[in-house]
């Protein structure tokens, strides 16, 4: 035999399936591309604005307001013994950031096929980029809470509340809520490819789905047997986590808790799914 002819040997060209075609270790590849895309996200929203990352402010005090007027005065809803100002801010700290990620995810595909279409790169570093953008937002919001927390617990020597050494936990809270939003903003951007009336749900999702969290109401004000009805609302326990850690007043149960992460695990593994399933085939929908 020739030693210097080469062996025969053969290529199997086989389509990924499963987790590693989801390049999840590729994603640290695009960490620049990553941070450009956080830039345009947050550029984007308030580009030719007067006011600019003030609407980061300016949208939660207003919502603090209409809450603070027809829910607290005018419907007398309870607010666990807390100032109204603090307790509809803090409830809207976690909900806020998943409704903009959601928001921002929902429409993945659409609303950036004609990127998607001319240049490869691993197609989560959209909505990672979303999430990472939105943190700006929940930062403002947070010194926002933080300066009202100070001036009724100090300034107005309001009693009955405060934080203590659970609030470290507090970026733990933070990222359930990042990778929940992500899992259903996946599954939301996999469905809205294909089927664009999904676009319109999107917005009504969100707004049915902050009532039947208890943002404008307090966990405590339900009966207990039926806690577990609302308990079944992943964003129930986050929260309700929320003003446990930052105020020191909620109701969190370990049982609440544990649902609400499974929930996560489970929405989170399903839109990854969906997703590397459209994202190979999104081009011919879109």
């Amino acid at each position: 035999m020739d030693a210097t002819r080469p062996e025969p040997f053969e290529i199997v060209l086989r389509p990924d399936t499963g987790w590693r075609s989801l390049e999840l270790a590729s994603l640290w590849q695009y960490r620049d591309l990553l941070s450009l895309l956080v830039w345009r996200d947050f550029v984007s929203k308030y580009k030719q604005t007067i006011l600019g990352p003030l609407w980061f402010i300016i949208q939660p005090l207003s919502m603090t307001l209409v809450f603070t007027v027809i829910f607290g005065k005018i419907a007398g809803l309870s607010t666990d013994g807390l100032p109204p100002v603090l307790f509809y801010l803090c409830g809207q700290l976690g909900w806020n950031y998943f409704a903009q990620n959601l928001s921002s995810n929902s429409a993945t595909f659409v609303a950036n096929a004609g990127l998607f279409g001319k240049v490869y790169f691993p197609r989560l570093v959209v909505p990672l980029a979303a999430l990472v953008s939105n943190l700006f937002a929940f930062a403002i919001q947070v010194a926002t809470f933080v300066c009202f927390y100070i001036y009724f617990k100090y300034g107005r020597g309001a009693g009955g509340f405060g934080m203590d050494w659970r609030v470290i936990l507090l970026p733990l809270l933070v990222l359930q809520t990042a990778i929940l939003s992500l899992g259903v903003g996946l599954v939301m951007s996999a469905l809205t490819a294909k089927y664009r009336d999904l676009t319109h749900l999107s917005a009504l999702l969100i707004q049915v789905w902050m009532y039947a969290t208890p943002v404008i109401y307090p966990l405590s004000g339900f009966p207990v047997r039926w806690r577990w009805i609302a308990a079944l609302n992943p964003m129930t326990p986050i929260v309700e986590a929320f003003r446990l850690l930052l105020l020191g007043v909620g109701t969190v149960e370990p049982l609440h808790i544990v649902c609400s992460i499974a929930t996560t695990v489970v929405v989170t593994i399903a839109g990854l799914m969906l997703f590397n399933r459209i994202e190979k085939t999104f081009v011919d929908i879109v």
